[in-house]
């Protein structure tokens, strides 16, 4: 049986993730057909000595790039998540989405894709931090919030936008489920002030931005008598792109239905 190369488009090809995308993409033998980019001119000068082999077509939209694709990976912003959903959706193609901070609706929107497509959606696409969500819930299942306070912190470069962290928020999910309560109902707000006392139950955020850091997540759980830490540190932004590469080539010919890299990893 001939062996056909995944087809591959990247959302957002040329920037700093999209180009991390290409590297791991190509390293990993599979085709990158294509990508979207805001101006493709400018995009074609610099992905010159990237794309080795072959035409990589520069596209303005998500439609077009589907048009030509078997998995589309989607790094980009939050805005753009519900125009995806529906064009990859129309096109019957995969979807790698990494994209976070999603609202209520975007999500639905995703989940209603995921009714016709196969989706690939996480906060993180390391294996390490897989892991650490799977242990976060077992943690919070087993260490009662009585008895121990769940707290959250997270360091990335001074250019990050958002906090805290999507991988961060994903902990306190995690975390959360093991609890069996909604992360919304016990998250702590920013603590500033005359905040008063700690509330039993809580689970608590902090957020530190500086430097180039790529991403240091730390789940500490503290009772009257001890504490018990969770960590992951990523050295370099590649984790993510191999992680979204080999959920890429997972999800070729899989059903319809919303994955997690739990899945990918053959741990769910």
């Amino acid at each position: 049986m001939t062996y056909t190369p995944l087809r591959v488009g990247i959302a957002g090809l040329s920037g700093r993730m999209g180009q991390g995308l290409l590297k791991s993409t190509l390293e990993a033998g599979c085709v990158v057909v294509g990508g979207t980019c805001r101006d493709p001119e400018a995009a074609a000068l610099s992905l010159a000595d990237l794309t080795r082999e072959g035409s990589i077509t520069l596209c303005t939209d998500m439609t077009q790039l589907a048009e030509i694709s078997d998995v589309v990976i989607d790094f980009t912003h939050v805005s753009s998540v519900a125009d995806h959903a529906r064009a990859l959706k129309g096109a019957g193609v995969a979807w790698i989405l990494g994209t976070t901070g999603l609202s209520e609706s975007e999500q639905r929107a995703v989940d209603d894709a995921a009714q016709t497509i196969a989706v690939v959606q996480a906060a993180n696409f390391s294996a390490g931090v897989t892991l650490m969500l799977r242990l976060a819930r077992e943690m919070g299942m087993a260490l009662s919030a009585e008895r121990f306070d769940a707290e959250i912190v997270e360091m990335h470069h001074r250019q990050k936008v958002d906090a805290p962290s999507g991988t961060a928020l994903a902990i306190g999910e995690a975390v959360a489920q093991g609890r069996d309560v909604k992360l919304s109902d016990v998250r702590a707000p920013v603590r500033e002030g005359q905040c008063g006392a700690r509330k039993t139950g809580e689970i608590g955020f902090a957020a530190l931005r500086g430097g180039q850091i790529v991403g240091e997540h730390e789940l500490l759980f503290t009772s009257a008598t001890e504490q018990i830490t969770l960590g992951h540190r990523a050295f370099d932004r590649r984790v993510f792109a191999d992680g979204a590469v080999q959920a890429a080539e997972w999800v070729r010919g899989k059903i319809a239905g919303l994955y997690s890299m739990e899945d990918v990893l053959g741990l769910s």
